[in-house]
């Protein structure tokens, strides 16, 4: 087997994904806190509950399971 080489072009385009999607994230958490202080009046209790909710059913949906969240 050879190693493989970390090149600085490689190093650059990972470090730009990576950045690229907490940078995403940041924006969809900001557009939900505004939600949450718009229709909920700032009740952290419901939106709380509200993506649990979600983000189970959009885990379930593909699969019609949730074996993603289950331990290995």
């Amino acid at each position: 087997m050879s190693k493989s080489k970390i090149t600085l072009p490689y190093l650059a385009k990972n470090i730009s994904i990576v950045i690229g999607l907490v940078l995403i994230w940041r924006g969809i958490w900001y557009i939900l806190d505004w939600f949450d202080k718009q229709l909920f009046d700032g009740s952290h209790a419901w939106t709380a509950f509200g993506g649990i909710v979600i983000g189970l059913i959009i885990l379930y949906l593909p699969d019609k399971d949730l074996k993603e969240i289950e331990k290995l």
